[in-house]
């Protein structure tokens, strides 16, 4: 199996709470950045997902905090899906500094959301398959 799709964050002081290290919420938007990276790369825009009258939905986010961040450290966020046989998928995510120190994991679970109809899509790796310009990078 190949390495997950991956981007480098470096952690800013702005980030970071009164104990000198990088906030709570502040993990949920580095994942953010790497899932919609990881769209970018595939070739994937929001544009275009509104074109089509569909749109990703968190669903539900896990965080395990491992290790402590602090201003001025780089990390690499990866993003891997992981798809079943519904209407939803997993990402797994993992935010490690650049020693290999793993920082912290990241499990979301989420879908397609049918904008108009407001419901999931029966079988979002459809659309992805439809939709990408680079079917490995969501291991399709």
């Amino acid at each position: 199996m190949s390495e997950p799709f991956s981007v480098r964050v470096t952690v800013r002081g702005y980030e970071t709470d009164t104990q000198g290290h990088l906030n709570q919420a502040v993990y949920l938007n580095y994942a953010e950045h790497a899932r919609w990276s990881l769209l970018r790369a595939a070739g994937i825009s929001q544009a275009g997902l509104v074109a089509r009258g569909i749109g990703p939905v968190a669903l539900e986010t896990t965080i395990r905090y491992r290790r402590e961040l602090l201003a001025g450290d780089e990390v690499d966020v990866t993003c891997a899906f992981e798809w079943g046989g519904g209407k939803t998928f997993r990402i797994e995510q993992t935010i490690r500094k650049s020693d290999g120190t793993v920082a912290a994991e990241i499990t979301a679970v989420g879908g397609l959301l049918d904008l108009k109809a407001r419901k999931l899509v029966p079988d979002p790796r459809e659309h992805f398959k439809e939709l990408t310009t680079d079917p490995g990078l969501f291991g399709l």
